[in-house]
């Protein structure tokens, strides 16, 4: 009896450093071979450099790598966009979503713009990129040789919230400038051969920004023009080589006021990828598989859910991660899913809990091809 195809794993990209601290740049080769050796060993099939090529910070990185910015002094009354509170946050929780935002890997790179606040002079390029980015794809294919892997990048709506437009003539002028400075990163990375991975946090996670005082039709509308603007970016690429990773920004804190799937699933469909990351371990968003019953996966499309979780030190029992990759196998195909983690690890969770939340993924998803197969 054949068993079917075997439910495959990857994860979203940042690792734990093994010493908590970034390795000095003449042992980044080593530590890369150390960190893709270490996912090889543990079973997962699709891996990458752990992002120490960018320092685990998936926003910041580029701030070496654009042009066309210039450090502004904060203005004084100004509220940057990610300061800023939703209407709706009940009081109750204010205080503990305040505290919790300011250890939020988001708001740390948001801060990392010098003076708080920079602007565009003239059309973001990425002439700084193109080096780097060569540098980052010799490391992984000197560590996985010709075999699969992936390096990631960030989305045009990511870069855009702690950079303020100061020289196009409208918002979306410069959201779509960003995208043709980032579209040379993504057309690099795939041209080597490699899977692009476009990291999309910020898109849900200024709802509770700015989104419950706008409405879900105007928020939704604003994310719909950001969707547009990457897929502006990803023009060039295959798509069999793009997965889009989507989460709730992934600080730690209530999360109280997070944007339902069902809000924005048909958005996420939009973007030109062929893999669709998001978070369906994290307790706030674990119910959401049901969704799979009210939207078709388009054909040839994959999902790689989160069955494993940053948000908790707590390591998830194999048991469980099977049975929440049955349950999306159930309703799109076992041939359709893959086995994720929610977001990255890297300066969230220790290096041992890291590891093994993905040995326990690997074997979460051995236990449901094996249990799939028998039905």
């Amino acid at each position: 009896m054949s068993t079917g195809p075997a439910i495959l794993t990857a994860h979203v990209g940042s690792l734990s450093y093994p010493n908590s601290a970034p390795p000095p740049e003449g042992e980044l080769a080593q530590a890369v071979a150390d960190v893709v050796a270490r996912q090889r060993l543990i079973g997962l099939d699709v891996v990458n450099e752990g992002e120490y090529s960018k320092r685990s910070d998936w926003l910041s990185y580029l701030d070496d790598r654009f042009d066309g910015f210039e450090e502004r002094d904060p203005v004084a009354g100004e509220v940057p966009l990610i300061a800023r509170g939703g209407a709706g946050r009940p009081s109750r929780t204010s205080t503990a979503m305040r505290r919790s935002g300011a250890r939020s890997s988001t708001s740390r790179a948001a801060r990392s713009a010098p003076g708080g606040r920079s602007g565009s002079a003239r059309l973001p390029s990425a002439t700084g990129a193109a080096s780097a980015t060569r540098e980052e794809i010799a490391l992984l294919r000197g560590a996985v040789g010709e075999g699969p892997g992936f390096l990631t990048s960030t989305v045009p709506a990511s870069v855009e919230v702690y950079r303020e437009n100061e020289h196009y003539a409208s918002e979306e002028e410069f959201l779509f400038a960003l995208a043709e400075a980032l579209g040379e990163e993504y057309r690099l990375i795939a041209g080597a051969g490699l899977i692009l991975q476009v990291d999309d946090a910020w898109l849900p996670a200024l709802r509770d920004r700015i989104g419950i005082e706008m409405g879900l039709e105007a928020f939704r509308d604003r994310c719909s023009l950001r969707i547009e603007a990457l897929n502006h970016a990803l023009a060039g690429v295959p798509e069999e080589q793009v997965r889009y990773h989507l989460c709730w920004g992934s600080w730690h804190g209530p999360h109280a006021f997070d944007l339902e799937m069902r809000h924005i699933v048909d958005l996420m469909l939009r973007v030109n990828a062929v893999a669709y990351l998001f978070e369906a371990g994290n307790v706030r968003h674990e119910h959401e598989y049901e969704v799979s019953d009210e939207v078709s996966l388009p054909e040839g499309k994959v999902i790689v859910p989160g069955v494993v979780s940053h948000a908790t030190d707590v390591i998830e029992h194999p048991e469980l991660v099977s049975q929440r990759l049955q349950r999306f196998a159930e309703r799109v195909g076992r041939e359709n899913v893959l086995g994720g983690a929610d977001c990255g690890f890297g300066g969230r969770s220790h290096p041992d809990v890291a590891w093994a939340k993905l040995a326990v993924l690997v074997e979460g998803a051995e236990r449901a091809t094996r249990a799939l197969a028998a039905r």
